[in-house]
């Protein structure tokens, strides 16, 4: 397998960020579709090896998996770029999503056309959660982990941060005291790297320098923290409002660095300050965000640019422009950690992959990010066919299409855009005939 071009992955990064619907299970289903089983870009191991690194990281894990195999294809350019092209669409939309709502308010058959992605993105994440089962639990060990999982997380609400630091910790003690379960994940390596030496980058391919450079390392940081300097010292220059452009950059910073476990573990507490300390909006706008951020393409996380823009937009006396400002700094300041998390941690973690007891414990991981998306499953297809949590509510529709994406995608191998723009025309549809 040749290098694919850079061209190439731009092509395809860009492509992610527009049609990148279903949140970080979704948009993580694609790029394994697409790098690993399409183009053989990157083998499943080394695929699993950066996912498990995204899971354990504050921020979004597929924008950061992204920029991660950017960066093994083509370097630092290609991780920037990878990470780039996987927001900015989104960025864009939202934005002008944003624009829409706040002169129109919301449009029904937007929303109809919308909500008929819906059960698609369900069947999306369960063809995912399929693939990464059938490749994450291979022994009792990885089984009884996605349960556990399960049950903490859905019955006890345990956080998601803790769910993961659990299973490094059991994880370690398991390869530690029971050896034989590392020998038993490890004893067809060599099979394994056969079986992938038609993969571009593979168990045993070293093309991106692993070396950790100090030096380098260092000079990531001092740049992420120029670049958090740079905005605000244009801001105080320039604004009569220092104070508010200050809370909300402080604030997204802060809410940058506990997105452990996604958007969801993180949107209570950005609903929380924004509501009812900054009064940046209301509760209701900030579900009417949430909506919008669900039904478009790219992080889920990137609904706080949603939250951004009526911050600025309402503390400004409803100004767009400076709305505007507000949601790409909310933006910056959102995702440019996981950018510096990336380009300091990934030669580390490259450096471990040939390290067996590391990638046992990693794999532990992957064991239990299955449990989790089985709770994500769940948790919206509650919220897709019981809207209002009554039986007599189902939407037996919106089910019916879950079943019909699940086999049209799973068994079939529909084209996902092509079936994206299908489910778009089934919700309005079905808006029409009710």
């Amino acid at each position: 397998m040749t290098k694919p071009s850079f061209k190439e992955a731009l092509r395809f990064w860009f492509k992610l960020g527009c049609i990148g619907f279903g949140g970080p299970a979704g948009q993580i289903a694609i790029m394994h579709d697409f790098l690993v089983t399409e183009r053989k870009w990157i083998s499943e191991s080394r695929f699993m090896h950066a996912l498990n690194y995204c899971m354990i990281l504050p921020g979004p894990e597929a924008q950061q998996l992204a920029t991660y195999i950017g960066w093994l294809l083509h370097g630092t350019i290609g991780g920037v770029v990878a990470g780039m092209l996987f927001i900015l669409p989104s960025v864009f939309i939202l934005l002008g999503l944003s624009i829409i709502y706040v002169t129109f308010g919301t449009l029904p058959w937007v929303m109809a056309m919308m909500a008929g992605l819906k059960p698609a993105i369900i069947a999306i994440i369960i063809v995912a959660l399929f693939k990464i089962g059938k490749k994450s639990l291979i022994s009792s060990f990885h089984y009884g982990i996605a349960i556990i999982a399960f049950i903490a997380i859905y019955f006890f609400h345990i956080p998601f941060p803790l769910i993961v630091l659990s299973t490094l910790i059991i994880g370690f003690l398991i390869t530690k005291f029971l050896p034989k379960t590392l020998n038993k994940e490890n004893k067809n390596d060599d099979k394994k790297a056969k079986d992938e030496s038609n993969f571009y980058l593979n168990s045993n391919s070293n093309d991106v320098k692993s070396e950790v450079n100090y030096k380098k390392s260092f000079m990531f940081v001092a740049i992420g923290i120029i670049f958090w300097i740079i905005p605000l010292g244009i801001i105080y220059q320039f604004s009569t409002d220092f104070a508010f452009w200050k809370t909300l950059c402080l604030f997204f910073s802060k809410a940058a660095f506990v997105t452990f476990g996604g958007a969801y573990a993180v949107l209570p507490y950005v609903a929380q300050e924004s509501v009812e300390k900054f009064h940046w909006l209301t509760s209701h706008q900030m579900m009417d965000g949430l909506a919008l951020g669900e039904t478009t393409p790219g992080p889920l996380i990137m609904v706080l640019a949603f939250v951004g823009f009526q911050g600025a937009y309402n503390h400004f006396g409803f100004s767009i422009l400076l709305g505007t400002i507000g949601l790409l700094l909310t933006v910056f300041y959102t995702f440019l950690p996981s950018f510096i998390f990336i380009l300091v941690g990934a030669p580390i973690i490259e450096k471990t992959k040939e390290n067996n007891q590391v990638k046992a414990v990693l794999g532990f991981v992957s064991a239990a990010v299955v449990g989790v998306l089985f709770n994500l499953v769940l948790y919206l297809a509650f919220s897709v066919l019981l809207p209002t949590k009554q039986f007599n509510s189902f939407d037996w529709a919106a089910a019916a299409w879950v079943i019909i994406s699940f086999f049209a995608l799973h068994k079939y191998k529909a084209n996902l855009i092509v079936w994206l723009g299908i489910s778009l025309i089934f919700g309005l549809v079905n808006y029409w005939l009710l």
